[in-house]
């Protein structure tokens, strides 16, 4: 239980930490357009928001936590998967960089690389539409980037180097006017 709570509060700070840079424009259009809609509360809104996001992203960690615990474990059991664990961790890196290359990417990058778009759609309804925002947001975020964790998963998930790489390729690609050919 305490292993598992350490991993969730490392996820979220680091998912926090990789994620809000290329997020941001997000939320910040929402708050401008609460304000020009005169909504009250337009910050705690915009946090609503920005929760419903890291709760995507959280749930996609617990998935990863788990993943992570079952392999160990097996690993543990079976000399041959352990010995095959390189080999699988390898195999992960050409599948998330082959990803890179569809058009599943592409789409659901494009959704991320057009907040007017997404915020214009889905913007209204109180706290829960802020808070289903959030979530929306982040499921195609996590649709757009899983590839680019699983390579943190693989690597190393506390490398900073690697995070620090990932979240500037991440929002590079969101945010420059070339950033899909990354």
């Amino acid at each position: 239980a305490t292993a598992t709570l350490m991993f969730a509060f490392m996820w979220l700070a680091m998912m926090v930490a990789m994620m809000l840079p290329s997020t941001l424009p997000v939320v910040l259009l929402f708050r401008r357009v609460q304000v020009f809609r005169g909504t009250a509360h337009p910050a705690w809104l915009s946090a609503v928001l920005a929760g419903g996001y890291f709760l995507a992203w959280s749930g996609f960690g617990a998935a990863a936590y788990g993943g992570g615990v079952l392999v160990t474990q097996l690993a543990m059991r079976s000399v041959a998967l352990s010995h095959a664990v390189p080999t699988l961790a390898n195999l992960a890196l050409i599948v998330a960089g082959l990803f890179q290359l569809t058009s599943w990417k592409q789409s659901c990058l494009r959704h991320c690389r057009d907040p007017l778009l997404l915020v214009a759609d889905h913007a209204g309804n109180g706290w829960r539409g802020a808070f289903r925002l959030g979530l929306h947001h982040g499921a195609f975020c996590i649709a757009c980037c899983w590839a680019l964790m699983l390579v943190q998963l693989a690597v190393g998930i506390m490398n900073l180097a690697l995070m620090a790489v990932i979240a500037l390729a991440i929002a590079m690609e969101k945010m420059l006017p070339r950033g899909p050919l990354l």
